[in-house]
């Protein structure tokens, strides 16, 4: 399964944004972009003083989109097909819309991980449920009145970041299931509810020409 292997705190520094990839590091004074807020490499501090091409500034939203959701360039493209695909909607809404339905970022969203790279390894180990069965797929797309929950409540490390997480609001679209460790998906998420400071019109245009 092809995934990023590399230094994440290089991706945040280039989009010259937290994307928030590393848990709670990104929080603390060790994030690399509270001590070097310029693009990594040799010439990172030049590269801030150039001006942005129209093309530059559409492959930077795209490049920031996959990289806050932790999705590769062919999956990516996948997702973009299907929001064009949709009879209703803006495409570049649509897109959001199905990166925050996966399930490794619904796991993230719903505090049960510290970053998006642990819900999918949490995924993956098949520690959560979706309407009482067992999911192992980050990609898999939740929809509206699914509900997704822990497997076991005993499991240390989900009940750690789900104190650690306690304070972080839940998203408009999902609500929690009483005492369990569980949320509903009450609807699927609109542009107003997702937190991301993206241009998904820039990707839009890309794609489109």
């Amino acid at each position: 399964m092809a995934r990023y292997t590399g230094a994440v705190c290089r991706l945040c520094r280039r989009e010259n944004q937290k994307l928030f990839l590393k848990g709670d590091r990104c929080y603390s004074e060790k994030c690399a972009m509270a001590r070097r807020a310029f693009p990594p490499g040799q010439h990172g501090q030049n590269q801030m003083r150039r001006k942005t091409s129209e093309y530059g500034l559409q492959l930077r939203a795209k490049q920031k989109a996959k990289r806050y959701y932790g999705v590769l360039e062919s999956q990516f493209a996948k997702y973009f097909e299907m929001a064009e695909r949709k009879q209703t909607g803006i495409t570049g809404e649509n897109l959001l819309r199905i990166l925050e339905s996966r399930l490794d970022n619904v796991v993230y969203r719903a505090g049960f991980a510290m970053s998006r790279k642990e819900a999918r390894q949490l995924v993956l180990h098949r520690h959560f449920k979706v309407n009482g069965r067992i999911v192992d797929i980050p990609s898999f797309l939740v929809k509206e009145g699914d509900k997704v929950s822990v497997k076991s409540v005993d499991s240390g490390k989900i009940k750690e970041s789900a104190e650690k997480n306690g304070a972080r609001p839940l998203p408009a679209w999902m609500t929690k299931e009483g005492e369990q460790m569980a949320v509903a998906i009450t609807k699927l998420p609109e542009r107003e509810d997702i937190d991301f400071d993206i241009e998904e019109q820039l990707i839009v245009e890309l794609y489109s020409k």
